[in-house]
């Protein structure tokens, strides 16, 4: 098979660097339905961010509500695998390819790239499928793959440098004990470039596209609209919280002074697309109608529900019911039936 490297590197306006990664995903989509069929590859740079497999379930990949605290980014992609933090000491690559065998695309990205690594200093290899790792270390490099009509594309992440504590954290959700249908992340054991290379990493940025490219071409600020167009479709809610199956979830609780209470939520993805209630309580309202307007719609994670909570107050429904026991009950905290 013959190699897809060098590529031809697309070069984005300078305005467009450390943009949130749906923009550089809209680009990869962009390219393949715009430019005339060739092998193009460009790289970004993201802000802290999470970025999900398609086919994930936020809540159980991500730790949502301490994404929000910390000011990380939340975003899912159009390829399979699993959940990567990035920030602005990673490098993106993406590869915009005429349509191929998967396989052999991998292997060659990978081995192409494995083999710029190692010129430049770094003793890597390729293990498995699609990392790229450190001779006996961490894995440095993580590669996804999704097809678009006559077009691949391929796109990875390549770890210089990384805060730990926030990929630590980012990256185990808060709400453990919830189950949903969803392709789980494997978490692997990571390396740093910047332990094996002289220099930094807009230097190696630079350094490896001279070494997997020989020829460039420049998009406008035309084409950086239409980019923007392409954009918006990942901001959808459905889309980036909603990707997955229903699933069911019940929360049960025996309440001083109220009873019991059995919370039934139906879960797509992230989403509460329902919710209803059982028990032997007794109501002060309409209970029913109250959980639902309080809880459709949002993510279910503790800081949205306890948003909910505090702004709709469904407990007020049941008789002798306190935000903090009905948020306990949700959360798997309360006394258990």
């Amino acid at each position: 098979m013959d190699s897809h490297f060098p590529a031809c590197y697309v070069q984005l306006p300078p305005e467009t660097e450390h943009r949130r990664a749906p923009f550089y995903l809209a680009a990869e989509e962009y390219i393949a339905q715009v430019l005339p069929e060739d092998n193009y590859l460009f790289s970004w740079q993201l802000n802290p961010t999470v970025v999900m497999g398609r086919n994930q379930v936020a809540h159980q990949e991500v730790n949502l509500d301490f994404c929000r605290e910390e000011g990380i980014d939340v975003v899912r992609r159009k390829s399979g695998g699993g959940a990567i933090f990035a920030d602005r000491r990673n490098i993106m690559w993406s590869l915009v390819t005429g349509e191929s065998a998967v396989e052999p695309l991998f292997a060659d990205y990978a081995e192409t790239v494995a083999s710029a690594l190692c010129q430049l200093g770094a003793d890597v290899e390729v293990s498995g499928r699609n990392d790229i790792v450190l001779k006996g270390g961490g894995k440095i490099c993580g590669n996804a793959f999704y097809h678009l009509p006559n077009r691949n594309i391929v796109h990875g992440t390549m770890l210089y440098d990384t805060d730990p504590r926030r990929m630590e954290l980012a990256l185990h959700p808060d709400v453990s004990k919830l189950q949903s249908k969803g392709v789980k992340s494997v978490r692997s054991r990571v390396a740093l470039l910047k332990d094996f290379l002289p220099f930094g990493v807009e230097e190696l940025r630079i350094r490896l596209r001279d070494l997997l490219c020989n020829r460039t071409i420049e998009l406008d600020g035309e084409a950086v609209k239409r980019i923007e167009k392409i954009e918006q479709g990942y901001y959808a809610p459905n889309y980036l919280f909603g990707q997955s199956d229903r699933s069911d979830l019940t929360r049960e609780a025996r309440i001083e002074g109220c009873g019991s209470l059995a919370l039934h939520f139906c879960l797509r993805g992230t989403l509460v697309e329902d919710v209803r209630l059982t028990g032997d309580f007794f109501e002060t309202g309409q209970a029913a109608e109250a959980f639902a307007q309080a809880f459709r719609g949002i993510a279910f994670t503790p800081q949205e529900l306890r948003k909910a909570i505090e702004s709709a107050h469904p407990e007020r429904s049941i008789r002798n019911l306190t935000a903090e026991a009905l948020l306990a009950c949700i959360l798997g905290e309360g006394t258990h039936i």
